[in-house]
């Protein structure tokens, strides 16, 4: 596992978007795996410039994203449908047949998942899947307590997870109870992970996630045994660690 403590927000968003574009341009036809969240927005914004202003092709890339809220349709404004394509997919030249995002709205959850996890095998597996850290550590949706080795799924949300997303929504009750999510082992599968975090909120999860044992209590910590890992962090994210790091 790699880590990277960057000075603040802006260079951890370039520096993961380099890691995308570069692995676009290496292969254009690439499996990406794609976040939601406010951490990877600034990622996001990096790869439209460099769409618009460097002629990153966007064309021929699959992607899948990691999660969905169940019972939210892609029209509603905090669906991670919605999400994607104002935050990202509108800004760039993605062919929409190649966009995978869990349906909430599947009147058959377990089938639609089953499905997701053979469309996944179907493109060869995911080359490069970015992260997104949850303050109790949670990876996706795969929340504290979660089996190291699962697999798309739908999950039930903790409270803190539901109290950390009730920004987004009018008021908590609002927000989703349940989510469908890619599994910590689907997760791991992936050729290349990208963790980023920022902020001082993050610090205890990312430093559990890179000095801490592996365990459920804490699902990001499994990154710790993927061969190809890259964890992207602030100095506020990183301001627990005790190991020297690259900058």
């Amino acid at each position: 596992m790699l880590v990277i403590i960057k000075k603040d927000y802006e260079e951890i968003s370039f520096e993961g978007a380099k890691l995308v574009a570069s692995l676009i341009r290496k292969k254009p036809d690439c499996v990406l795996g794609f976040a939601t969240g406010s951490t990877p927005l600034g990622l996001y914004k990096h790869l439209i410039r460099m769409h618009k202003d460097e002629g990153l092709d966007f064309s021929k890339v699959i992607s899948f994203n990691l999660d969905e809220y169940v019972g939210l349709p892609p029209s509603h404004n905090q669906s991670y449908h919605f999400f994607m394509w104002e935050n990202l997919f509108k800004h760039i030249n993605i062919n929409p047949s190649n966009i995978h995002i869990p349906m909430g709205m599947a009147e058959d959850i377990e089938s639609f998942c089953e499905w997701y996890e053979a469309k996944i095998v179907s493109y060869g597996g995911i080359d490069l899947q970015i992260l997104g850290i949850g303050s109790n550590g949670h990876i996706a949706f795969n929340e504290p307590g979660s089996s190291l080795g699962s697999r798309t799924r739908i999950k039930t949300l903790k409270e803190k997870t539901r109290n950390d997303n009730a920004r987004f929504f009018k008021n908590f009750e609002e927000v989703p109870k349940f989510a469908i999510t890619m599994g910590v082992g689907t997760i791991m599968e992936a050729k290349r992970l990208i963790l980023l975090a920022n902020g001082k909120s993050k610090a205890e999860a990312i430093k559990a996630t890179v000095e801490g044992p592996i365990m459920a209590k804490y699902p990001a910590t499994i990154v710790q045994l993927h061969q190809y890992a890259t964890v992207i962090v602030d100095k506020e994210a990183a301001g627990l660690l005790e190991g020297d790091y690259s900058t």
